[in-house]
C-alpha cells in the first residue's frame, strides 16, 4: 500500500516543482522564445535572443515570436538588406521568400 501512495503523489510533486522553477529555468523548460523552420526543413529555436541573430528560414515555413519584444526579419545576413516582416510579441506567421537574419528589440 505504501508504494501506491508514493506512486500517486509523485506526479503531483513533479508538477508542483515545475511551477516553482526560477526565471531562466522555467523559460528553458517551456521551450525557445523564438522558433522557426530553417532552410534545412528543421525546427530551430532561440532562447533569450538579443540584437541581430543569423537565422535562415522562410518560404511557406512558420516563424513564432515568443519573445517580449518585436522581431524584425531581414533578407540579408547581419540584419542587412530589406526588412521583410516585423513579428510582434506572441505573433506567428510566414516570411516570403526567405530571411537570413533577425533583429530582436531590447526590452526591459
Amino acid at each position: 500500500m505504501r508504494f501506491l501512495r508514493i506512486h500517486h503523489a509523485l506526479p503531483v510533486l513533479l508538477m508542483a516543482g515545475a511551477t516553482l522553477l526560477p526565471g531562466a529555468a522555467a523559460r528553458a523548460a517551456a521551450g525557445p522564445d523564438f522558433q522557426y523552420v530553417g532552410q534545412d526543413d528543421r525546427v530551430h529555436g532561440l532562447t533569450a535572443p538579443k540584437g541581430c541573430v543569423e537565422a535562415e528560414g522562410g518560404g511557406a515555413r512558420a516563424v513564432t515570436n515568443g519573445t517580449r519584444g518585436s522581431a524584425t526579419l531581414f533578407e540579408g545576413p547581419r540584419c542587412s538588406g530589406r526588412a521583410l516582416r516585423v513579428l510582434r510579441p506572441g505573433e506567428v506567421g510566414q516570411v516570403r521568400p526567405y530571411f537570413a537574419s533577425v533583429r530582436f528589440s531590447v526590452t526591459g
